[in-house]
């Protein structure tokens, strides 16, 4: 029986790891892409092409309308609000996509890190101060921490005077 206790493996390691699957992706796509044509060709000449560029077509025009919608709904919304960072840290899970994370909170997260830099560090706070902060690494969920106010810090001391008009 295999032991189910694993090293944790070091943030630039994983990033490495997170980023050469992200560097398959890119080459891996067009590719399968080409070879479904091209397989199209073969099996059912041009009828075949035709019906493997719309199916394609159809594959790009569905991620792009997910992405403008999560976008739109993303617009109408106050940049890093969440409407419950604990419910929202819950939820989340490494490896999740940038746009996945904005979909679920509904609001772009507001940005900590220096622009373009990797990785990127995106905050979300929901009403009552609590903030989940969020590290993508070639945009996909690498950390995410919560944060919670302590019931101390959000009330006044037993002895101090009430807050004026």
């Amino acid at each position: 029986m295999r032991s189910s206790l694993r090293t944790p493996r070091s943030q630039a390691a994983r990033g490495a790891c997170e980023n050469s699957a992200m560097n398959f992706q890119k080459i891996f796509v067009p590719i399968a892409g080409v070879a479904v044509v091209v397989l199209a060709y073969r099996g059912f000449g041009w009828a075949g092409v035709a019906a493997a560029v719309g199916g394609l077509m159809m594959w790009l025009l569905l991620h792009f309308t997910r992405m403008m919608q999560v976008l739109r709904r993303a617009a109408n919304r106050p940049i890093g609000y969440a409407d419950s960072a604990v419910m929202l840290n819950a939820k989340l899970k490494p490896g999740m996509t940038l746009l996945h994370v904005v979909a679920m909170t509904r609001s772009l997260g507001a940005l900590q890190s220096d622009k373009d830099a990797q990785p990127e560090v995106f905050r979300w706070t929901d009403g009552s101060q609590s903030h989940v902060t969020c590290t993508f690494v070639g945009g996909k969920l690498a950390h995410h921490e919560l944060f919670r106010p302590t019931v101390a810090d959000s009330l006044p001391a037993a002895g101090s005077p009430p807050p004026g008009p």
